[in-house]
């Protein structure tokens, strides 16, 4: 009963035995008022003997004949100005309910048949009608109701017999239907996705669409083409992987070069040369932007799982701390200012070692972007802590934008790695938060850090 096809079954007999107890409703109504129609109709027939005599007066014997073909207590002809002509035994019992066919409506008459249904006890009851040949001709006659409910249950129980034929049937060919053009191709697609999970770069795992052109066929192509699209992410990945291991060698014996290059740089700082002084400052700016090139690349590849050591600190402290390191750096040739606009009483919960290099980090591209002065401010928002980074520098560049949390790729300086940006968002999601670029212009950028509140 688990599986997708049982279900499809049993709900396809559920709704149409339901639909079936729908159409029950209204038709066992008009069964019965067809049956109380026909006594009716019965019973003016049998009034007719009366008319046929000349003084509307029958014998004993036949009287009571008539009574026993209508199956009736008694027999009531009338219309107004004229006789009332009557059959009727000797002490007829008296009626229990009244039902009145010239009134009622569709809602009255599936309640009266309900009811009759449900009924236990057998009751006398009395039924007016309108003359089938006359309508200003009333009928009236007193019988007992065990007949008609047995006659309704005989009908109900025919109905439901097939009903349940109707539904066996339906729910079958629906079953086989469905069988076919869904759960079975749905059973394939479900193997393909499980084969592919066991293995993800075995090209014959591949799903083979059927070539339909419904949502099952459009289903079948999309899973195809994302099983190859991920064969070939996870293939360069793995590349990546390798080459990312071979350039943290690479990057660990180039600083090693690089050291003994500083050693060099400084014998040559104290020649008088003139030419040899014009050249060193250069030389040491080159010299420190590979070094900082290699250090960001080996922690960017270095780097595994975040470890978060969460703390409640004051968010101005950790900002003045940023701007020190600023100061300390002289990044940039002319003086640059790090304003702070961060109430003292903010606090925040976070590993503050990682959010003082995701604000650094920011700073820092900043400033190397041409930006001589940038404000940190931070303000809650509901249950959120949003701090915005914002400079005066010439912006980011239209690639820079479009590949701005893309490593290696999104750096908007030739000597950056573009690295940066990518770590301080690592850090934002490690913690529940995020990072976005508010606005790029010629006046500035603005970052946006969002980061949870204390819980």
């Amino acid at each position: 009963m688990s599986s997708l096809s049982a279900r499809l079954l049993v709900l396809t007999i559920f709704f149409i035995l339901l639909s079936e107890l729908l159409i029950y409703a209204p038709s066992i109504a008009r069964y019965r008022l067809l049956y109380l129609e026909d006594r009716v109709s019965a019973a003016h027939l049998a009034t007719k003997a009366l008319e046929a005599t000349g003084d509307h007066l029958l014998s004993e014997k036949l009287e009571r004949e008539l009574l026993f073909l209508v199956d009736a207590y008694s027999v009531t002809h009338w219309k107004p100005g004229r006789k009332i002509l009557l059959l009727s035994e000797r002490a007829p019992p008296p009626a229990s309910v009244t039902f009145d066919l010239r009134q009622g409506n569709f809602v009255t008459w599936i309640m009266d048949a309900f009811a009759a249904m449900a009924q236990k006890e057998d009751k006398t009851i009395r039924v007016i009608g309108v003359a089938p040949s006359n309508p200003d001709m009333t009928i009236e006659l007193v019988f007992e109701d065990a007949p008609l409910r047995e006659a309704m249950r005989g009908y109900s129980t025919r109905i439901l017999q097939l009903s349940i034929v109707i539904s066996l049937i339906t729910g079958g060919l629906v079953y086989l239907s469905l069988q076919w053009l869904m759960v079975r191709p749905l059973r394939r697609i479900t193997r393909s996705m499980t084969r592919f999970r066991e293995s993800p770069e075995d090209a014959d795992v591949t799903a083979q669409p059927s070539g339909r052109a419904d949502e099952i066929g459009y289903a079948q192509r999309e899973l195809a083409v994302m099983q190859n699209d991920l064969r070939a992410a996870l293939q360069q990945k793995t590349r990546l992987a390798t080459l990312g291991a071979a350039v943290a060698k690479v990057n660990h014996d180039l600083r090693n070069s690089l050291a003994t290059a500083v050693l060099a740089s400084d014998r040559l700082a104290d020649i008088d040369d003139p030419e040899v002084q014009r050249v060193v400052p250069r030389l040491y700016a080159a010299i420190n932007q590979a070094v900082d090139l290699c250090t960001q690349t080996l922690n960017y590849v270095s780097q595994g799982e975040m470890k978060l050591e969460k703390s409640l600190f004051h968010l101005h402290e950790l900002a003045a701390e940023v701007g020190a390191a600023m100061r300390a750096a002289k990044i940039h040739e002319k003086e640059a200012k790090l304003l702070i606009d961060v109430e003292f009483e903010l606090d925040v919960v976070a590993d503050r070692n990682h959010l003082f290099r995701a604000l650094v980090n920011l700073a820092r591209n900043a400033f190397q972007a041409g930006a001589t002065e940038a404000r940190i401010s931070a303000r809650k928002d509901g249950g959120r802590v949003i701090i915005d980074i914002a400079d005066n520098g010439p912006g980011l560049s239209p690639k820079a934008r479009k590949n701005l949390f893309r490593p290696f790729i999104g750096s908007t300086r030739r000597s950056g790695a573009g690295i940066g940006l990518v770590i301080v968002r690592d850090i934002l999601q490690a913690h529940g938060g995020g990072l976005e670029l508010l606005k790029s212009d010629e006046t500035g950028a603005t970052f946006r850090l969002e980061l949870p509140g204390r819980s």
